[in-house]
């Protein structure tokens, strides 16, 4: 019978006090209570930091936009004197081996005229030992050509007479 009891008294009951109809009015009165206090706390302090928060955020964000923009403009401006330095730069190397190729080329001038100078006194000292070696071998051929004449005609069992020979070959040499 205990349990009986038990579960008479849980029939009983009016169940979730929720759901309970006779209590609907204090449920709703303490509602409204607690959604104004929720209202007046969240629009009297929380809201206003909010929007404090939001609106330092904003001038945040702009001035950091400010900023990058300002960045911006100088790096373009860096970027363009940076090109033109470039340039300079670029045209003063030119004309640097402009300068030393030109300079190259007259001491190459130089140089090239003085050697043709060293070569051109070496050729004429060349032309004089040959015309000297020529005129040493002219002569050589004569006694040689009146030595082998003199043989021959001695060998042939001809008089050897040396004026005649030499005449004879001096007029052969000549033409």
């Amino acid at each position: 019978m205990a349990s009986n009891s038990s579960e008479a008294a849980e029939a009983a009951s009016p169940g979730m006090p929720q759901l309970d109809f006779s209590s609907f009015g204090n449920q709703i009165f303490w509602l409204v209570v607690t959604l104004v206090v929720i209202y007046v706390i969240l629009s009297r302090v929380a809201l206003p930091r909010i929007a404090d928060v939001l609106a330092e955020r904003r001038e945040s964000i702009s001035n950091d936009i400010a900023a990058a923009e300002d960045l911006k403009l100088k790096a373009g401006e860096a970027e363009v004197a940076y090109h033109k330095a470039l340039a300079a730069a670029r045209a003063a190397a030119s004309n640097i081996v402009e300068a030393a190729k030109a300079e190259i080329k007259v001491e190459l001038a130089a140089a090239i005229a003085k050697a043709d100078g060293e070569i051109s006194d070496k050729v004429a000292e060349g032309e004089k030992v040959i015309q000297e070696i020529r005129k040493d071998a002219l002569a050589s051929v004569e006694d040689v050509a009146k030595s082998t004449a003199s043989a021959l005609i001695g060998a042939l069992g001809g008089k050897d007479d040396a004026p005649s020979v030499a005449k004879a070959v001096s007029s052969e040499m000549k033409g």
